[in-house]
């Protein structure tokens, strides 16, 4: 445990009979709270690899006196501080304690510790978040599906942090070695196995937990495992090779280019850069031809517009093999609530169907696979239509012919025009003579429109002044929510912003948490407001934006791109509308219309 005392953290022992893992979280979250109390964030990340060095000290000992080696440690390369005794006691006893868990686990587990004790402006900016072993297991059966030869193949690790691919990779093809020597054995999986990390404390971590998760076959050829994994970033222009595999989980966030790297990655570019999609182009130029390349990344490249080059790229270059949802994802990486998917490609023009499945994660050492069906990935950059559960592949293969899109019907989707953190100084709480109200995300409930501003910062009125009249919204449209989560029971949610309501107050100004959806001047619009609104709002719609949409944000992109009934058929809806249809009898109409009965 870890209390406070005098502002300084007092580390306690761990009661030995509790169970291992057990005995591992309290470990991760005294060492945690160690780290958190380090006021500066040089300093914490120096103490972070400090505790971290010492565990990984303590582990290979423990490897060593298992298998009976006398082998030094890896020098490290880096000067670190001192650390108390009784931290380097708990540092220490969590290094033995991870020895007993399987090889495989131990870049996980180390590598865990490591990404919580750092500062969170430096995680974020990393990206670095390890992988649970259930789904590195799972994306190497994927490889294996795909064809990847284990005896033979070659494989990188870009963005490799603390080996959790490359050790279970390089296990594998130990036990595919078809009787070689130890020697021989060693020798190739130097020449086969490459990682790169730009971190150079995590690729110390790395190379060492890859060294002793083959320590057998060392002591066994009596030499060591070569050093396979270099210090550097992979995304800088150079001459790395190519290889039968591609594999890893890169790094997540948003990243700013200078020119030289965004000419460079230009073909995968449209807007914003994000690290993942950036390693995703990396791994193209790495993968040889029909060779694999398998990601741990999130879903939001599926349907967001920053990635239509992204995914242009990779159906013109790459045939899917696999798409794995990855189920419960809070609690499956730490500090992270993005979703996140196994994803196996194989460098082919051969077009074929990718198999699409769910990957439930339980426990440290076990995930339950849920098969959903194979489906062929669409084209042209436009949002892929993947089905989420086994009911959603008939219902895929009604909305995939379905011609119909929001601009078809005479409305088009722009995202709310006020960013309100750049507006402080205008925000009012009581309405005065140059004030309008302010649409907050909370405005639109399953009810309808209400006007509220009810939340932290949220303030209901904004003062416009005269070179803004950009911000003003003064004819009705239908507001869609921007910010959801994957566990709400909609991800669609929308209501009318009413004529009267805008026509009272001058005008509004909406935030830009939430969507428009209206029609230009000009343009006679093929159905109402109010039947838009209703539609998006059926279970149906939901559904079939849920398999275009793999962010839990609702962008303005996307609405454009989610699949709808034909004119005649929403024609026909509005008159249900009119005629005073009740909630019910809506949902079964569009559900009819999305072949969804």
């Amino acid at each position: 445990m870890v209390t406070m005392r005098n502002q300084a953290i007092q580390i306690q022992a761990v009661d030995p009979a509790v169970d291992p893992l057990t005995r591992y979280h309290a470990c991760k979250a005294m060492a945690r709270g160690y780290a958190e109390a380090r006021k500066s964030e040089k300093t914490r990340l120096a103490h972070a690899r400090a505790f971290c060095a010492l565990a990984i000290q303590a582990f290979w000992s423990a490897q060593c006196e298992v298998h009976s080696a006398k082998l030094k440690i890896k020098p490290l390369g880096l000067s670190l501080p001192n650390l108390a005794v009784d931290v380097q006691r708990i540092a220490g006893e969590t290094g033995r304690l991870i020895a007993t868990f399987p090889a495989e686990d131990a870049g996980y587990l180390i590598g865990s510790i490591y990404t919580v004790m750092l500062p969170s402006s430096l995680r974020s900016e990393m990206g670095a978040f390890y992988t649970p072993p259930p789904l590195v297991a799972r994306l190497l059966d994927q490889i294996e599906a795909a064809g990847f030869d284990l005896a033979r193949g070659t494989a990188i690790d870009p963005a490799c942090g603390g080996g959790a691919f490359l050790a279970p990779l390089a296990l594998r093809m130990v036990a595919h070695d078809g009787g070689a020597s130890p020697e021989w054995t060693l020798r190739r999986l130097g020449k086969r196995l490459k990682g790169i990390e730009l971190d150079p404390f995590a690729a110390w971590m790395s190379t060492v937990l890859l060294e002793a998760a083959v320590l057998p076959l060392c002591v066994a050829a009596k030499r060591r495992m070569a050093d396979v994994v270099v210090v550097g970033d992979a995304l800088r222009p150079r001459e790395l090779g190519q290889f039968d595999l591609v594999i890893g989980n890169p790094p997540y966030g948003r990243v700013k280019l200078d020119e030289p790297m965004r000419n460079h990655y230009s073909r995968s570019l449209y807007g914003h850069a994000n690290l993942y999609g950036l390693f995703t182009d990396l791994a193209l130029r790495l993968v040889k031809p029909s060779g694999i390349l398998a990601y741990l990344t999130p879903t939001s490249f599926l349907g967001g517009q920053y990635y239509k080059a992204l995914r242009r790229l990779l159906t013109d270059e790459t045939a899917p093999f696999s798409v794995d949802f990855i189920s419960d994802r809070d609690g499956v990486f730490d500090d992270v609530l993005q979703e996140t998917m196994l994803t196996t490609y194989v460098k082919s023009l051969q077009i074929t169907p990718a198999q699409v499945s769910v990957v439930v994660p339980q426990g440290l050492n076990a995930a339950k696979v849920e098969m959903i069906g194979a489906v062929y990935v669409n084209d042209q950059g436009n949002p892929w239509l993947l089905p989420r559960n086994s009911k959603d592949s008939a219902f895929l293969n009604a909305i995939a012919r379905m011609p119909t899109r929001i601009a078809d019907l005479g409305y088009v989707v722009a995202t709310g025009q006020l960013v309100w953190n750049r507006h402080k100084d205008q925000l009012r709480t009581v309405a005065g003579a140059e004030s309008l109200p302010l649409i907050w995300a909370e405005s639109v409930t399953a009810s309808g429109f209400s006007f509220s501003a009810d939340r932290r910062n949220h303030v209901p009125y904004i003062n416009v002044l005269r070179n803004q009249a950009h911000l003003i919204t003064r004819n009705a449209a239908v507001l869609v929510q921007r910010t959801t989560s994957k566990e709400q029971n909609r991800r669609l949610l929308a209501a009318v912003l009413p004529q009267r309501f805008l026509d009272e107050s001058g005008g509004a100004v909406i935030e830009n948490h939430l969507n428009l959806v209206y029609s230009p001047a000009g343009i006679m619009p093929k159905v109402s407001l109010g039947t838009i609104a209703a539609l998006l709002n059926t279970e149906a719609a939901d559904r079939a934006f849920r398999c275009i949409s793999g962010s839990v944000a609702v962008s303005a992109y996307e609405l454009n791109a989610l699949p709808l009934p034909t004119v005649d058929q929403l024609v026909e809806l509005e008159r249900l509308i009119r005629r005073g249809a009740v909630k019910a009898t809506i949902e079964r109409k569009v559900a009819s219309f999305y072949g969804a009965e």
